[in-house]
């Protein structure tokens, strides 16, 4: 795959991610606006934060960085990986079919390890009531995650990247119509959930179908391919654990606070769209195209792919993470202070969306850095470099929570995702040429970060001059299209004089070629 073509399917799974997550903040001001910070509001973020954990913990944070690169490298041998394919779906739909009931038993013992706060108050009992009705969603989605997986491979990103548009669409119209025909709010969230599930997992099933691959449930037979998939996502479950030991001190740390739940989760909303519009995006497309380069032995290849994709990421997520700082106080007010959301939730919203604003590029390089690794199935060193990652997590976050409060739970993430971006980066320099950055990416990076503090500079005096706007009802949304199109037209503008990047080559490599 060229480096124009993989960044072709970055900017399709991009746009469609941009779409889910646009989608995904319409939800959040939804739920900002019925639930604000409360009770219910913590209750049924850390139930539905539970499937979607163990998502990461089994579909997208291992079996997948296992199950890519084996079938991309079939796909490209002309071996049969469609077999490979249906043994591997069969396998992951009963393990989490058998897990989806234990951990549907032992919900209160789950919502206790994720929110020890809430014990003794009415979000405990919510949390269990809303989690007992989800949890389902993790088998539902884990399989969506590999049939994900068949269609990325096979070059169908405009299907895998709309398959999570789905989820926040199917929210919004629930939130709708529980409002209009009164019916309790929580619960509607909690039914959504698994029905969402459903609705994924089908339209996924129907796609597949259409490239010629039919799952059809039945018993996985212990093959040697299976068995190299078990042995090779064994590490990467042990490194989803650690990260999602991560994100368990972080809601410890939280639940410590009523609210606290609350705005970590929509700042988290904020910084997790431009690192899924372009890291994840980045990252997904990146594994398949790097396992076929080394399976076909194709010098060079897999380098030009890596350095564009790192470019192509930082050139983003660099600026994006300058507005994050330093206009995380209009963006939060705007966005989400109205109805119950009040004054007090957004300024603390804003805090720790600057704080995670601070890590962003350390996030984006993760997912452009972890394939090399997962390419060549090596899921080991991921997996020790995510330890230490996790440990400074925890010193940083219990160390500093007396002192900060719940911003220490954002702090840790941070500085946490450099830890684990600085072990990426310095282990992916034993694997020689192919791993290393080239002079036009080393000649760019400085720009980027020049015209990404314009571009700071440019948010910092116009948010100053349009805070009259920024405080009015009726103009604050216009005000703040105004301050980050100000932001945008000083980015790129002072990008390209500079040779930051250049919107030719952008152009050129989006450009659709008959051939490949």
């Amino acid at each position: 795959m060229s480096a124009g073509n993989l960044i072709r399917n970055v900017m399709t799974l991009g746009g469609w991610t941009l779409v889910s997550r646009g989608a995904g903040f319409a939800r959040d001001v939804l739920m900002a606006n019925y639930l604000g910070a409360g009770a219910v509001a913590d209750a049924i973020l850390v139930a539905q934060s539970l499937p979607n954990m163990f998502r990461r913990f089994f579909a997208e944070g291992a079996f997948n960085t296992a199950f890519v690169p084996i079938y991309s490298k079939k796909v490209e041998a002309g071996e049969d990986a469609a077999e490979f394919a249906q043994n591997a779906f069969n396998a992951m739909a009963w393990l989490l079919v058998v897990f989806s009931v234990i951990g549907t038993l032992a919900m209160p013992a789950l919502v206790y390890a994720m929110a020890a706060g809430f014990q003794g108050d009415a979000r405990f009992a919510l949390a269990v009531l809303y989690g007992k009705i989800g949890f389902s969603y993790i088998l539902f989605v884990s399989l969506v995650a590999l049939i994900s997986g068949v269609l990325v491979t096979k070059g169908r990103f405009v299907e895998a990247g709309f398959v999570p548009v789905l989820m926040n669409l199917a929210f919004i119209a629930a939130m709708l119509l529980a409002d209009q025909m009164g019916w309790n709010m929580g619960l509607t969230l909690a039914w959504t959930l698994p029905l969402t599930g459903i609705l994924q997992l089908a339209f996924a099933w129907y796609s597949a179908r259409k490239l010629g691959q039919t799952f059809v449930l039945g018993l996985p037979r212990w093959t040697a391919d299976l068995k190299r998939l078990a042995i090779i996502a064994g590490p990467a479950v042990l490194a989803g654990g650690v990260v999602q030991i991560n994100l368990i001190v972080g809601r410890q740390v939280a639940s410590q606070t009523e609210g606290a739940v609350a705005w970590l989760a929509y700042a988290d909303r904020l910084y997790q769209l431009p690192l899924g519009v372009v890291g994840i995006a980045i990252g997904t497309a990146l594994l398949p195209a790097l396992s076929r380069a080394l399976r076909a032995g194709i010098e060079g290849e897999g380098r030009d792919a890596l350095n564009r994709g790192t470019e192509f990421a930082l050139a983003l997520t660099v600026p994006a993470a300058v507005a994050l700082v330093v206009i995380a106080g209009p963006l939060c007010t705007v966005l989400y202070q109205r109805g119950a959301f009040g004054t007090e939730d957004a300024a603390n919203t804003a805090l720790a969306l600057a704080i995670y604003g601070l890590g962003l590029p350390a996030f984006v390089l993760q997912k452009v850095l972890q394939p090399l690794f997962y390419a060549r199935e090596d899921t080991r060193r991921p997996f020790n470099y995510a330890l230490l990652s996790m440990i400074t997590n925890l010193v940083i976050a219990v160390g500093l929570m007396p002192i900060m409060g719940f911003a220490a739970a954002a702090l840790a993430t941070t500085l946490s995702g450099w830890i684990m971006a600085l072990q990426l980066w310095l282990g992916s320099r034993s694997m020689g040429a192919e791993a290393a950055f080239d002079s036009r990416l080393k000649a760019r990076l400085w720009r980027i970060f020049v015209a990404a503090a314009v571009m700071g500079a440019v948010l910092w005096a116009a948010n100053l001059m349009l805070l009259p706007m920024l405080a009015a009802p009726g103009l604050r949304v216009l005000g703040l299209s105004i301050l980050i199109g100000a932001g945008v037209i000083a980015y790129f503008s002072s990008g390209t004089l500079i040779g930051a990047f250049s919107i030719a080559e952008l152009k050129s490599s989006l450009r659709r070629r008959k051939k490949t």
